[in-house]
This record gives structure tokens, C-alpha cells and sequence, in this order.
């Protein structure tokens, strides 16, 4: 721990159960994520065509109504807002089974993919709104590891539902999805707000609370030039995230022309790692003192040095067996990457933003993973068709961007943002006592 520094990592009320709900509706996201298509085709019976139309419309509305999100939380706080998210999300998954015609699917889907699309602003507030100082960066660690493998096993329990039950098993699953919301929904409400969120009164860090707030809207957010320029740097690194799922499998299968298991061999040890020594390697470099601008700024620079081996494994190709080990080792480099910016890069948010407009101030920053999400499959792939080499060559600089601003606005962020660790207050010196005063017999006490 660095000298003069303190870790305030309070245990957060219910946190057990915060972090249970979390597992076990990440199982629930496993089950359908993996086989989203196939799964709404055999639920509701309509064709994969109209089923993939309604995702992507239903979609992007829910991209829209995120900031509408942001001020239901400034409003009436996270908590409130996410327990209300998991019962949408519950009720949804039970009525699939019932959306046969295509303007029920399409109604349920909407609502659906509005709560979903909401649910990481949501998550991201109540963290701020439960936990402070280290422990923000705790809670991000272990919910990420949770999730991994929360979803792992979903994939693994719906490959087993269907094994027994056939494609019938879909239905099961969507009520095994609504169960699983439903019962994370419960486990959360127990979770406990920090004194003042919850009813209005004076939050602990000093902001007004939920009731007492100046009028503000997402101006001011626009007007935070260091918090645009964070939100900035990290749809620089959600592009990084994004090239797992969308960009290995194409460069793997089309430039190093290796065998669709290699792909799965890369996502396998990339949830493992999560899921296995995600909330260690947080730990680490939470205790080491490490601001947090610069650890996500270390874990940019390791994107970025996956990101060039890569583009010398596409350079130098080498036979099948030396590319599935040099994509292992890259992939691990990655995953560490993941794991080192990840923690400190979500509390660095949540710590950055003004507690009464937080949920303003979050939307505006998830709003830089869902747009690198939907301009990397186009990116990528036009890219790639030039040569396989330069979309990684323009992850490398991204990446790099991205470190270097970080380090930058470091100066210009909250010290209660920058640092896990809040420095201690200095000592209160004790009154000089002059010999004679000391040896005076102390005053007697007067009582009430």
C-alpha cells in the first residue's frame, strides 16, 4: 500500500446477496445469449428472418432510451430502478413462451430489450450508490468474474436441457430465465443503499441526495470535458473489447486460415481466466496503491501489445501447432488486459460522476461500449478485407490512444475517483503542555 494512504473498503450491506443475484441471473443471460436466434425461432415459432429483424429493431431502441434510464436513476435511485429492470426482465422470459404471433414477440421483445440495454447503467449506479472507495473496485472485480461464470454455466445447462428435452427444452429455459431474474431481483433487494441514498438525505460523500438536488440534466454531463474525455478514452478500449467476439473468429478462419476450435479454444480460456483470477489480479493491483487512471491505462497497453502480437502472428504465420500456442499466449495477454482495465476502469466512472446526476453521467459513458458494439462488426470486417494485419493495427492505436489520454485527464479527474486508496488525514498535533501545567491536578468534570 502506498505510504500515506488508506484502503476504504467498507463492507457493503448485503453484499452476498448483491453479488449471488448477480450470479445467478448471469446464468440466466448464459442460457439464451449463446443461442439467442435459435432460441427465440423454437420459443415463439417464427421464422429466423423475423426473429433476427425484431432483435435488431428492439435492439436499438433500446440503445434510445438509455439516457432515459440515467434520470429514472437520478430520480429515484439505483436501486429502485434495477429491482424494477429485473422484474421486467422476469416477466418478459415467462411470456416468450406465449409470443407466438409476431407483434406479440415483437411487444415483449421491446420491453425486454429495454430493460437489458438498461440493466449495465443501472448496475454500474447502484455500486456507486452501495459501495465507496476500494470497494467499488472490489464489487466491479467480483461481479465481472461472477458473470463469466454465471454465464459458462448457463451455456452448459441449456446444452443439458436440450439434451434431455430436444428443442421443446427452449421453453423450459425461457422459464428457467425468468425464475432465475426473479429470484436475483429478491436477493438484491436486500442489498442496502449508503446512509442518505435511499431517502433523499445528505449523501456520504456530501452531494444532495435523491430529494434535495440542483436542477440538472445531461448539459451539465456535456459540459464535463474531463468526464466527455474518460468516456472518450473508453470507447477507444470498448473497441479492444469487442475484437474477441467479432474479430478472432474472422481473422482465425479467413487470414490464418486455422480451424473453427482454435476460436473456441480462445473464448474458453478467456472465460476461464475471468471467471478463475479476475477479482485476484483486481486485488493486486487495488492493494498495490495503484491510481486507478493509470491501471486501466496498464490495461489498454496490454490490449495494445495483444493487439501487435497478433499482427506478427498474421505476419509471420507459422505452422498449426506454433499459431494455437502463440494465439494462447495472446489471448491470455489479452484476458489480463481485460481484467487489469476492467475493475478500475468501471469504478474510475462510477467514482468520477457527481452523485446526484450519476445516472446521467453513467449513461452517457455505457453509451461508448454500445457504440464500439455496434461499429465493430462493420469496422472489422472492412478492414480485414484489405489485409488481416490492419485491423489490429488500428486496435494497437486505439489502444495506445487510449492509455495516453488517461494518464492525461488524471490531473483534471476527482482525487476520490483517481485514487482507491483516499489519503489519510494528517494528524492533529497535540497542544504543547508547559511543565507546571502538568503537574496541576486536573479540573473536576461538571455534570449534567
Amino acid at each position: 500500500m502506498v505510504k500515506g494512504m488508506r484502503m476504504r473498503e467498507e463492507r457493503v450491506a448485503g453484499e452476498r446477496s448483491l453479488l449471488l443475484g448477480v450470479g445467478i441471473s448471469a446464468i440466466g443471460i448464459g442460457m439464451y445469449i449463446p443461442f439467442s436466434l435459435v432460441f427465440f425461432h423454437h420459443v415463439t415459432g417464427l421464422s429466423f428472418a423475423l426473429v433476427g429483424i425484431v432483435l435488431t429493431a428492439t435492439g436499438l431502441a433500446g440503445l434510445a432510451v438509455m439516457p432515459l434510464a440515467g434520470s429514472a436513476v437520478d430520480r429515484f435511485g439505483a436501486r429502485k430502478v434495477n429491482l424494477l429492470l429485473y422484474a421486467v426482465r422476469a416477466l418478459g422470459f415467462a411470456l416468450y413462451p406465449f409470443a407466438g404471433s409476431l407483434p406479440a414477440f415483437a411487444a415483449v421483445a421491446l420491453v425486454t430489450a429495454l430493460a437489458d440495454r438498461s440493466f449495465s447503467i443501472v448496475q454500474q449506479s447502484l455500486i456507486g450508490e452501495v459501495a465507496r472507495g476500494g470497494a467499488r473496485d472490489r464489487l466491479q472485480a467480483s461481479i465481472r468474474a461472477l458473470q463469466n461464470a454465471g454465464m459458462g454455466a448457463g451455456a452448459l445447462a441449456v446444452s443439458g436441457v436440450l439434451a434431455l428435452w430436444g428443442t421443446d427444452g427452449f421453453t423450459y429455459t425461457a422459464w428457467g430465465n425468468a425464475l432465475a431474474f426473479a429470484l436475483a431481483g429478491l436477493l438484491v433487494s436486500r442489498v442496502k443503499p449508503l446512509r442518505g441514498h435511499a431517502n433523499g438525505e445528505p449523501g456520504t460523500d456530501g452531494a444532495p441526495g435523491t430529494a434535495k438536488r440542483p436542477p440538472a440534466g445531461y448539459r451539465m454531463v456535456l459540459a464535463d470535458r474531463p468526464f466527455l474525455g474518460l468516456t472518450a478514452a473508453n470507447f477507444l478500449t470498448a473497441l479492444g473489447y469487442s475484437a474477441l467476439s467479432v474479430l478472432f473468429p474472422l481473422y482465425i478462419t479467413t487470414w490464418l486460415h486455422g480451424p473453427d476450435s482454435l476460436t473456441g479454444a480462445a473464448f474458453t480460456v478467456n472465460t476461464a481466466l475471468c471467471a478463475g483470477i479476475g477479482v485476484l489480479i483486481a486485488s493486486r493491483v487495488r492493494r498495490s496503491g495503484a491510481r486507478r487512471t493509470r491501471a486501466a491505462a496498464l490495461g489498454a497497453l496490454l490490449f495494445a501489445a495483444a493487439f501487435v502480437g497478433q499482427i506478427v502472428l498474421g505476419t509471420v504465420r507459422p505452422g498449426q501447432t506454433a499459431t494455437l500456442v502463440a494465439l494462447l499466449v495472446i489471448v491470455v495477454v489479452y484476458t489480463v488486459g481485460e481484467l487489469v482495465h476492467s475493475p478500475s476502469g468501471g469504478a474510475l466512472s462510477v467514482s468520477a460522476a457527481p452523485e446526484a446526476v450519476r445516472g446521467r453521467y453513467l449513461a452517457t459513458y455505457q453509451l461508448s461500449y454500445s457504440l464500439a458494439t455496434a461499429l465493430a462488426p462493420s469496422l472489422f470486417t472492412g478492414l480485414l478485407a484489405l489485409d488481416g494485419r490492419l485491423p489490429w493495427a488500428f486496435l494497437t492505436v486505439a489502444a495506445l490512444g487510449a492509455a495516453l489520454a488517461l494518464t492525461r485527464l488524471e490531473r483534471h479527474l476527482p482525487a476520490e475517483a483517481v485514487y482507491a486508496a483516499q489519503p489519510s488525514p494528517a494528524p492533529v498535533p497535540a497542544p504543547e503542555v508547559s511543565p507546571a501545567a502538568a503537574t496541576r491536578e486536573p479540573a473536576a468534570t461538571a455534570t449534567a
